[in-house]
């Protein structure tokens, strides 16, 4: 989904507040196994982090029961995440978290500590960004596999509505360059990036990829084709939009190994295709996100096994 349902926002909390808000006391000694939910346990040391995590957004009710049930979603969720194979880069989840602390015109050493006082710590909130990011492509695969796209008639109607003006968007001509990292050597990844960075310094057209990759162990050159703006992957949008033509994306570690993406040519274009592209970005899937998410969370816990200890 364009605009996710779950963003971080919906985390951020008033800085101003949380630099005054009173160190929380000493973990428990140890750790105590509060729910199972699907044979994973969660803890009570999970439990009293989620809940100043929600003290920190001024939540109000009984937090350590709303904390407890954020908790089995979050397990959830993660199970769900496994079962569909979604892994969340460490990089991804990093990038995330610096820009978080930007946000509130901090650094994430800054960000470290006002969690640390607060009794989060920063790994908490990792765990918690790495779900809603994985959440976020779980609920846009479903999106997808539902058949929820905006049909030709939706945007004949928008466009009506608009005065009859159809809008125009970037066309990119994308080539992904993947340098396949296999799960059990990602202890090599820094090598494979040294590589990957060196090819990407090369790149000056998507005719010569191919030529360069020769010769090189486990990368695979995928032309993208023609993508529109609005319909770019989310996690690359960014850095897409900020790369010129005949340039490379910096270099990123995902679930596959190292990659960037190429920029061969872009143009503006408008016509039917855009309009629908562009009317559904601006928010015709987000008016059925939330009902989404509601009943998949719904079916996750009617099918889970959850005890309480």
């Amino acid at each position: 989904m364009r605009k996710t349902l779950l963003s971080l926002n919906a985390a951020i909390f008033i800085v101003a507040a949380a630099f005054s808000v009173p160190t929380v006391g000493p973990a428990y000694a140890a750790s105590e196994i509060k729910y199972v939910v699907n044979n994973v346990p969660v803890t009570n040391y999970d439990i009293q982090r989620r809940a100043a995590f929600l003290k920190l957004q001024r939540k109000k009710g009984n937090l350590t029961k709303l904390a407890a049930d954020d908790m089995i979603d979050q397990t959830l969720k993660q199970g769900e995440m496994r079962r569909l194979n979604i892994r969340m880069a460490d990089t991804e989840v990093d990038a995330a978290y610096a820009r978080f602390a930007k946000s509130n015109k901090m650094t994430p050493a800054q960000l470290n500590g006002v969690l640390d006082k607060a009794g989060v710590t920063a790994q908490h909130f990792k765990d918690y960004i790495r779900t809603q990011l994985g959440w976020n492509r779980v609920l846009s695969a479903r999106f997808r596999a539902q058949g929820g796209t905006m049909s030709e008639q939706d945007a004949v109607r928008r466009m009506l509505q608009d005065g009859g003006n159809k809008p125009s968007a970037t066309e990119y001509v994308l080539q992904q360059v993947i340098f396949v990292v296999p799960a059990s050597e990602r202890g090599s990844m820094g090598k494979r990036k040294k590589e990957a960075e060196a090819m990407r310094q090369r790149f000056t057209s998507c005719e010569s990829t191919r030529e360069f990759a020769k010769g090189l162990i486990d990368v695979t050159v995928r032309d993208l084709g023609r993508v529109l703006a609005p319909e770019l992957p989310g996690d690359w949008a960014e850095q897409i939009k900020a790369t010129k033509i005949g340039g490379a994306t910096p270099v990123r570690e995902t679930d596959r190994g190292v990659e960037f993406i190429g920029i061969c040519r872009t143009r503006e274009v408008s016509d039917d295709r855009v309009a629908k592209s562009v009317f559904q970005a601006e928010g015709s899937e987000d008016d059925q996100a939330g009902e989404l998410d509601k009943k998949y969370m719904t079916e996750l816990r009617e099918r889970a096994k959850i005890t309480e200890r």
